[in-house]
């Protein structure tokens, strides 16, 4: 397949550029350098398998050529970022997807859009399955980024719907793991510079709100899932004894083109994952409390049953495995 993924140099977008390539994919990323980085696809240049086009996925979008797939990732994606890039991450969210949309449908690709756990806002529910609609306050400064996302998928199943467009959305889970930027605010790279650093940990609130962790090895595994899986699947089929797909009595399963989640459903409070941080550092910094954030979500925490029964998929990795990882790339970063 011939693939362009929109915020390709990010953290998640280059991951994806890599497994992408390594399985024999042409792969086109496409980036504007607002939070992705250089760095994150240096090693990718002069594969005959990437070409990478820098560029503003808000403006007119043209590839020359087939395009079988459109992987769009490109916005900021850590309150830090997002709160620094307010217009942009509404712009990304709205005309990103637009022309995005527009471009996988004037080359008759596949489109996947990356959402966010984010469109649960501060959820109600716990666990999130994605039949929940979540809790989202528009007015406040984070609503940015998740009314950027609710719109897009909105965007995107207007385009499926009118247009017939074969179209996925995955809704992104707190994840982490190597080129993670040391200063993007994220919980995990907070902690693990700052126990680096031996400065204090900032934990906001008193840490008892809870977050879920999918290392990325994982994630990226669960978003190609989606991408490759046929378009007349749905949850509620399951293979007979002769290999068959056989469709089960239920009222409208969920498809292909419905909201999947991908993440990790190992709940933990903040002031545990900083625990755990400190042990695999060794560090004796602090814990030090901060006051809790505007909008900022009590609990997070995936229901991955659609995405077990419709791509096979579960995280495999275990937390302190990725953390170790994640830590010794900080290392070498610092």
């Amino acid at each position: 397949m011939r693939i362009l993924i929109t915020g390709g140099a990010g953290f998640l977008g280059s991951h994806l550029c890599d497994l992408l390539v390594s399985r024999g994919h042409q792969v086109l990323g496409m980036d504007n350098f607002i939070t992705g980085r250089p760095e994150n696809i240096a090693h990718l240049m002069g594969n005959e398998r990437f070409r990478f086009i820098k560029y503003n996925v808000c403006d007119y979008l043209h590839i020359d050529g087939p395009v079988d797939a459109v992987m769009h990732f490109a916005s900021p994606a850590s309150p830090q970022d997002y709160l620094e890039f307010p217009i942009a991450t509404l712009k990304v969210g709205a005309l990103g997807t637009h022309k995005a949309l527009g471009l996988a449908k004037a080359k008759g690709a596949r489109f996947l859009l990356a959402s966010t756990s984010e469109v649960y806002g501060d959820p109600l529910v716990n666990p999130q399955p994605e039949t929940y609609w979540g809790n989202v306050n528009p007015l406040s400064p984070r609503g940015v980024y998740d009314e950027a996302k609710r719109f897009a998928e909105a965007m995107t199943m207007a385009y499926h719907r009118y247009h017939g467009l074969d179209t996925r959305i995955v809704r992104i889970f707190n994840t982490f793991g190597p080129r993670m930027r040391p200063n993007d605010g994220r919980v995990v790279s907070n902690f693990i510079v700052q126990a680096l650093q031996g400065t204090p940990l900032t934990v906001f609130g008193d840490g008892s709100q809870t977050r879920s962790f999918c290392y990325v090895d994982d994630l990226v595994l669960g978003i190609t899932a989606l991408l490759m899986v046929d378009s007349d699947k749905s949850v509620g089929e399951r293979t007979d004894r002769t290999g068959f797909l056989s469709r089960r009595t239920a009222p409208m399963p969920a498809s292909v083109h419905d909201p999947v989640n991908i993440g990790n459903p190992r709940e933990l409070t903040v002031l545990e994952i900083a625990r755990v941080v400190l042990k695999l550092t060794g560090s004796n910094s602090p814990v030090q409390h901060k006051p809790l954030p505007v909008d900022d979500p009590k609990v997070r925490r995936p229901d991955i049953g659609r995405a077990m029964k419709l791509l096979g998929w579960e995280p495999k990795v275990e937390l302190e495995d990725g953390l170790r990882k994640t830590i010794e790339y900080f290392r070498n970063v610092l």
